[in-house]
């Protein structure tokens, strides 16, 4: 993270939040608008760089840090204008059977859940992060696909209607249908889980839902971030939330004043049919982002009956004399390779240039894409000693959990 001029995000942060759909945004790509996207993807990067998926570990699936600790430990700290701290973490479970790169099982005995995954979190900007941002800003970020993307040929991409979200009746043919394994993990509990004796979904509606009200005499906006599984989780979230209201005060229901809310969704897989386009394109005070790499084979699953959503963003890593070449599945797909995208993207004119100098060294956190000159090491993004902690009597302990990061 560099340090950056900010004047032109708290000058035009509604703009940037696609108050006009990012018209004259996009091609070429507006300075701030390429900070604004990759400070929202950091957001999304840092529930893959504090879960814990060592399988050895009985805390595997869940958050390795406290809520006070988080951004400091993913390095959002350092040389960062946008001061946020997180208000609530994000628990999902499934009734329906999903790969396992999206609900990760501890192999231990002893694990802290058997039918829960950390799924990310909510947060709000300080004092400080209101003064930078132009407002406060309430964020939500969605933990994304954990491992290899193979998954994308094994899975089955069936619609069912989405009752939870949608309360009012539709014709039969004009339900709004969405994915059923995005829908099964953003709605299901399980009673047997302390952590989702309540839904994804509950868990953050009541939390956005208290944050509106506590500042509701502010300037506030709602903005909803993921990557991969992540980005159709936001998407069905920032949906719900306009839906039904939660961006709305609670003596406000039924009186105009809402406050926007604005989803960056990074390589989503699409998520509804074509009635749920026509529903979602009909919200006011709704607007959604979706930054896609060229190359990357997400974004185009499933590949009938299903819609995209929002406004799109094309990024080509290919481009980049930084990366090796070709590319692949792996690093097509890869977030920080995505966020490298933005950075050095020149739209129609071709080619690549870091127009917001971001640490290249970033490409190769938990991937191999980054040529071997700049000598980065490859998946240098782990735990010291993968968490194993040397204790008075010289043995080793696993040690991978900070006190209260399991504490909703």
């Amino acid at each position: 993270m560099n340090k950056h001029p900010i004047g032109g995000i708290i000058k035009n942060w509604r703009l940037l939040s696609g108050e006009n759909n990012w018209k004259g945004l996009l091609d070429p790509l507006d300075i701030d608008l390429r900070r604004y996207i990759i400070h929202y993807g950091e957001m999304a990067q840092a529930t893959y760089d504090a879960f814990n998926s060592e399988k050895a570990s009985r805390f595997a699936g869940s958050c390795r840090y406290a809520k006070r600790e988080i951004f400091s430990q993913v390095g959002l700290e350092k040389a960062n204008p946008f001061k946020y701290y997180v208000t609530r973490y994000l628990y999902a479970t499934s009734s329906v059977s999903v790969p396992e790169a999206f609900l990760f099982r501890s192999v231990s005995r002893e694990a802290w859940s058997r039918e829960s995954n950390w799924m990310g979190y909510v947060a709000v900007a300080t004092d400080e992060g209101k003064a930078t941002l132009g407002r406060r800003d309430i964020v939500i970020a969605w933990r994304g696909t954990i491992e290899t993307i193979e998954w994308v040929d094994d899975f089955e991409f069936r619609l069912v209607m989405a009752s939870k979200i949608f309360r009012r009746r539709f014709k039969p043919w004009l339900w709004p249908k969405v994915h059923h394994g995005w829908y099964s993990i953003y709605t299901s509990s399980d009673s047997r889980s302390p952590f989702n004796k309540s839904s994804a979904r509950d868990q953050v509606l009541e939390e956005v839902r208290r944050l509106v009200e506590e500042y509701k005499d502010e300037e506030i906006s709602i903005t909803v971030t993921g990557h991969s599984l992540g980005a159709a989780l936001a998407t069905l979230n920032a949906l719900d939330i306009v839906a039904n209201g939660f961006n709305k005060p609670k003596a406000h229901q039924h009186s105009n004043k809402a406050y926007p809310v604005t989803a960056f969704a990074f390589a989503s897989p699409r998520v509804g049919n074509s009635s749920f386009h026509r529903v979602f394109s009909a919200q006011k005070n709704l607007r959604l982002l979706r930054i896609q790499n060229i190359n990357d084979v997400v974004p185009h699953y499933p590949i009938v009956h299903y819609s995209d959503v929002g406004d799109e963003l094309t990024v080509d890593t290919d481009k980049s004399e930084y990366l090796k070449s070709p590319g692949s599945l792996a690093s097509w797909h890869n977030l920080e390779a995505y966020l490298h995208g933005v950075a050095g993207m020149q739209g129609t004119r071709g080619g690549f240039k870091l127009e917001v100098n971001r640490d290249v060294a970033l490409v190769n956190k938990d991937m191999d894409g980054l040529r071997e000159d700049y000598c980065v090491p490859v998946s240098w993004w782990c735990e010291k000693n993968k968490g194993m902690v040397q204790q008075g009597d010289g043995s080793w302990k696993l040690m991978d959990y900070q006190v209260d990061n399991l504490v909703l």
